[in-house]
């Protein structure tokens, strides 16, 4: 973990998600699924989560919902990389990435990675994602079955409380275990970023709590309880 300076470079709403482009030094910048806490002196003393989405000229582009007083040209006190990231499988070849409750900004960092190693990939969400690789498959949340059935690894994005009905939805989870690799980020707020262990982001799991903030907030399909 690093504390470092940052600016607001931009703020951007596309997709139905907003998304913040941010300057920072390279030891700072989250992989996909880690995140970044970021402040600004004027803002009330909680930091916000910032997501990994794309690479940009000195810096990132971010998936977090900036408050009202960011403007351009902010500077931004930062601390991170912060959780565990997503672990793409290198025998990964067919890749869905699920987001189960939102759009999909937090899974889009993903995407350069499963091309690069030339996998084939379908995001699967109900919002229209603007901006995507031609190589990238969008489908519909109707969909669900056949992507997991067809997909050797599976990422999801899904908040805390919506997760009993992502563990409805697709079924029983020994059968997608069984056929598939699978990580979820649980969405949960990290106010504290792993500093106090204040438990408000706890994952029950079957070996017990976790805590989201350090433990994930990427966490094995397996480990669910």
């Amino acid at each position: 973990m690093q504390i470092g300076k940052g600016q607001v470079l931009e703020l951007i709403l596309e997709d139905g998600c907003h998304y913040v482009r941010v300057s920072c030094p390279p030891n700072l910048i989250p992989s996909p699924g880690q995140y970044l806490l970021a402040s600004h002196a004027s803002d009330v003393p909680l930091p916000v989560p910032l997501f990994y989405t794309d690479s940009a000229h000195q810096g990132f582009i971010a998936a977090g919902l900036a408050p009202v007083t960011w403007n351009p040209g902010f500077e931004l006190h930062l601390r991170g990389p912060l959780g565990r990231g997503f672990t793409l499988p290198l025998s990964a070849r067919k890749v869905g990435l699920v987001a189960f409750d939102d759009a999909p900004g937090r899974l889009r960092g993903l995407i350069s990675q499963i091309l690069k190693q030339d996998a084939a990939v379908v995001l699967v969400c109900d919002t229209a994602p603007d901006n995507l690789p031609d190589d990238v498959e969008v489908q519909p949340l109707s969909t669900l079955s056949d992507i997991v059935e067809w997909a050797d690894f599976l990422a999801f994005d899904v908040t805390r409380e919506n997760l009993h009905q992502l563990k409805e939805r697709l079924g029983k989870r020994n059968q997608l275990t069984a056929m598939n690799e699978a990580q979820v980020l649980i969405r949960t707020p990290v106010p504290c970023g792993g500093v106090a262990d204040c438990g408000v982001c706890a994952v029950n799991l079957k070996s017990g709590w976790r805590l989201a903030c350090n433990d994930g907030p990427i966490f094995d399909w397996r480990e669910l309880e």
